[in-house]
């Protein structure tokens, strides 16, 4: 059970104009501005449910799921996952998540993708008996086969997006964040990943939090979905609530667009 109770988190940044003139007053005196990233969020997500987390670029997504993770620490508000306050209790959270972040890589570049699994059974603690297992159902689920004896770079994007989703599960997380899996892959690529998620999901009874730009992974995958901008959250429904939204003949492509135009997002 995840739930979070006004959320708030606000960075400070460094601000100043173009020019030469500019660089060397702020080396004197430098202005800054608060972003809120996070803005009095609430939500509470039941386990084995899959939500799709949606807004654009800046909203707040990645911020949520890092506090989420424990990563980042929130100015206020509370948050529990399974008991346990994430960014207080790390050691013991990181063992029921798996995060998956699709423009960062969790395997090492230069070694075998087996090598990478080897040193996380290691990091996570997991027995050799429960690694072999859980290693060889993956590999199957995901299918991985040889790839696994190639070089993280040397990997298609849509074969490191594989292996990263199973790095993410070898420990058998109870709770996996997606933050843009799919992005770059091919149609089929996307396709193996979407079912694979679903598979989990029906397996294991797995929680997952989805963000991503792509509604047909969406669509696909999720059955609530919550819209988040300028890091307030905007809506919060069922799949088919979102869609009865939609006007005549409006995608839900066309549909998002229109929602960050109606809230000024």
């Amino acid at each position: 059970m995840i739930t979070v109770e006004h959320l708030c988190k606000t960075f400070r940044t460094a601000n100043r104009s173009a020019g030469l003139s500019s660089a060397l007053k702020s080396l004197f005196h430098r202005e800054y501005k608060e972003i809120k990233a996070l803005d009095d969020i609430s939500f509470t997500i039941p386990d084995g449910e899959m939500v799709g987390y949606i807004g654009p670029n800046g909203a707040g997504k990645s911020s949520t799921i890092k506090v989420l993770s424990g990563i980042l620490t929130p100015d206020k508000g509370e948050c529990l996952i399974n008991g346990r306050v994430p960014w207080k209790e790390r050691r013991e959270h990181v063992r029921d998540i798996g995060v998956v972040f699709g423009q960062r890589s969790q395997l090492w570049w230069d070694v075998p993708v087996i090598d990478s699994f080897e040193l996380l059974k290691d990091i996570y603690k997991i027995p050799q008996n429960a690694y072999r297992d859980r290693k060889e159902e993956l590999t199957e689920l995901l299918k991985l086969g040889d790839i696994l004896r190639t070089s993280t770079r040397q990997l298609s994007l849509g074969q490191r997006m594989r292996c990263e989703i199973a790095a993410s599960l070898l420990h058998n997380p109870k709770i996996l964040f997606l933050d843009e899996p799919t992005i770059g892959l091919d149609a089929v690529s996307k396709i193996a990943v979407r079912g694979f998620v679903q598979e989990l999901n029906k397996k294991y009874n797995t929680t997952v939090i989805l963000t991503t730009h792509d509604m047909q992974d969406i669509e696909a995958l999720t059955n609530r979905i919550m819209l988040i901008g300028k890091g307030r959250l905007l809506l919060d429904g069922s799949l088919e609530e979102f869609k009865a939204l939609a006007g005549e003949n409006e995608s839900l492509d066309e549909l998002v667009a229109r929602l960050y135009c109606q809230y000024h997002i």
